[in-house]
């Protein structure tokens, strides 16, 4: 599983990046397409359920429309959205893996541990901080290490979400699409959920992360 994973990772993310890098319609084309996969995969998940889907419309629309006006501000605001969500997954899963311990919601996801759950912050913090250094940005390191760590609280709520939903349906993924990871939904729910609180940021801001103060 963590091999089908690996690779299958490999394959994506440069995907992700070049299309964020260019930007334009690269860019909401990559997002549209994963919004139209996303959608097939929710409605199919909540077998069709009038109250689900009209509740998809919004769980899925509103982190679509985020993610594209983030773009839209910055090259360097995407990059650090995407960044922060993928170090808290990979750092959640790592610390999880290798500390376990505690059970953080062992109803809703039996396999995430409170260990994954501050890992994961840490993990994110420190890229946030890295950020603000490496792009010698106006806003303090710690600043924008803050604002990371929150955007991984929210990342890892919308995992716990998205598994409370599948426990809901009694699925145990989303669909199969990506080997090692389920569906489409499987591998952005962090992502849907912390990009509405990213663009939330950008708005009391004053515009992407190269503008903050």
């Amino acid at each position: 599983m963590l091999r089908q994973r690996i690779i299958s990772s490999v394959i994506l993310a440069p995907v992700a990046i070049l299309a964020t890098w260019w930007g334009s319609w690269a860019f909401a084309l990559l997002v549209a397409v994963g919004a139209v996969i996303a959608a097939w995969e929710w409605t199919r998940l909540v077998s069709w359920s009038p109250g689900w889907v009209a509740a998809g419309v919004v769980y899925i629309g509103v982190p679509v429309l985020s993610i594209l006006w983030l773009r839209g501000q910055d090259r360097e605001t995407a990059f650090w959205l995407l960044l922060v969500v993928w170090a808290t997954d990979i750092v959640a899963y790592a610390a999880g893996r290798i500390i376990g311990g505690w059970k953080l919601m062992p109803r809703v996801s039996p396999k995430k541990t409170w260990a994954g759950l501050i890992g994961g912050t840490i993990g994110a913090a420190i890229v946030g901080g890295a950020t603000a250094a490496v792009l010698h940005l106006a806003i303090e390191p710690w600043m924008l290490a803050g604002a990371s760590a929150i955007l991984a609280l929210i990342a890892q709520a919308g995992d716990l979400l998205e598994s409370a939903v599948k426990r809901h349906f009694d699925a145990k993924d989303s669909s199969a699409l990506i080997p090692g990871h389920g569906g489409i939904l499987d591998r952005i729910d962090g992502l849907l959920a912390a990009a509405p609180a990213a663009a939330v940021f950008c708005l009391a801001l004053g515009g992407g992360i190269t503008a903050w103060r």
